[in-house]
């Protein structure tokens, strides 16, 4: 008989005024992203990378985590505990795992990685290709990673540990390193090495542009993840975004086979700033120019978008937009009320705000 594979499993005993409050509008988050069910005082949240069993009491909601490797187990309590925070923010609540993937351990899911060369691809986007060990878990499981920018190059940097909630415990001050989302736009699994596309954004709020511009061969960065959506499974697929979504858009149509159709709309500021997209796939694409605008500051894209000619009922699509704050809430809304898309059939992304930097162009308004 074949062995069973051993899951690996933490709990945590979280005390909080409203337990089955807190676990009802966990799972109706998580609901949008994967499974979750409730029965009674008990719920079951199933994600891609590990499971969350949950039981109500009268003054405390308990937690099972499970996931099949300690990567998968770290996705879980992660993703557990910075949903629950939100949720119970107004009681500040302690969280403690106990079990696999101990406090004060690395991060699983952390490499460091080494600049081996830099290249630019166009006059506003730039290429350093970074080296690590045991990078074979980034071929697949999303696009994008984390960055983590040390801020000074002549400083030996310092990395974050696993804390007891299961999130990140960082260096403090100037230690700390800044932290960005990048797209992986191409992985060479034998040679340990990984491309990386920076637009070169000026100004000094901008660390991974800062980075990219001065980096030499051996200079140090982190690298956590992969994580993020990518296109799913259907016939034909309408691509949209702006130069922050270049790596993604390209990654995504490098891996259609031939039988796949692709409708392609790219925001750039100009035809310098094109680049080659190979793909099996039939490609209808066209690149808009927004020339003098400020980027961010038009409407071509969603005005793109709501152009393109769909498919005829019973085809299988897919549409997948990454670009500015405001332009992504227009074309989610698009595929969403006017499309009638369904949750499977399309995945819009906010990459980046006018005048937000990190992760603040992620956040609802």
């Amino acid at each position: 008989m074949a062995e069973m594979p051993r899951f690996l499993t933490a709990s945590a005993e979280i005390a909080v005024a409203s337990p089955q409050d807190v676990m009802k509008r966990l799972c109706a988050h998580f609901a949008e992203f994967g499974d979750a069910t409730v029965d009674g005082r008990c719920a079951r949240i199933d994600t891609g990378f590990g499971t969350a069993a949950l039981e109500a009491c009268e003054r405390c909601l308990k937690i099972l985590a499970a996931g099949k490797d300690d990567t998968s187990l770290a996705y879980v309590k992660l993703a557990i505990t910075e949903n629950l925070l939100h949720f119970a923010a107004a009681e500040k609540p302690r969280i403690a795992w106990q079990g696999d993937g101990a406090a004060g351990n690395p991060l699983p899911y952390f490499r460091e990685m080494q600049v081996v060369r830099a290249v630019d691809v166009t006059p506003h986007m730039r290429r350093l290709t970074v080296a690590g060990d045991d990078l074979g878990r980034f071929a697949s499981g999303g696009l994008h990673v984390r960055l983590l920018i040390p801020k000074f190059r002549d400083v030996r940097p310092a990395w974050p540990v696993t804390g007891e909630d299961g999130r990140p415990l960082w260096p403090e001050g100037n230690a700390r390193p800044d932290v960005r989302i990048y797209t992986i736009r191409h992985i060479d699994i034998e040679a340990g090495e990984v491309d990386i596309d920076f637009v070169m954004h000026e100004g000094s709020h901008m660390p991974g542009a800062r980075f990219a511009r001065n980096a030499q061969p051996g200079d140090l960065v982190g690298m956590t993840g992969p994580g993020g959506g990518s296109a799913g499974d259907a016939d034909w697929y309408l691509l949209a975004g702006d130069e922050t979504a270049l790596p993604a858009i390209a990654r995504i149509l490098a891996g259609m086979p031939a039988d796949r159709h692709a409708i392609v709309r790219i925001e750039v500021g100009g035809s310098l700033d094109e680049q080659p997209l190979p793909s099996a796939a039939k490609v209808d694409l066209k690149w808009l120019h927004r020339g003098a605008a400020e980027p961010g500051a038009t409407t071509l894209l969603e005005d793109a978008v709501r152009a393109v000619e769909w498919p005829l009922a019973g085809t299988r699509v897919f549409a997948w937009a990454g670009c500015e704050h405001r332009s992504f809430r227009a074309i989610r809304t698009y595929l969403r009320q006017e499309r009638r898309l369904k949750r499977d059939e399309h995945l819009a992304v906010a990459y980046w705000r006018r005048g937000a930097s990190g992760d603040e162009a992620r956040k609802e308004d």
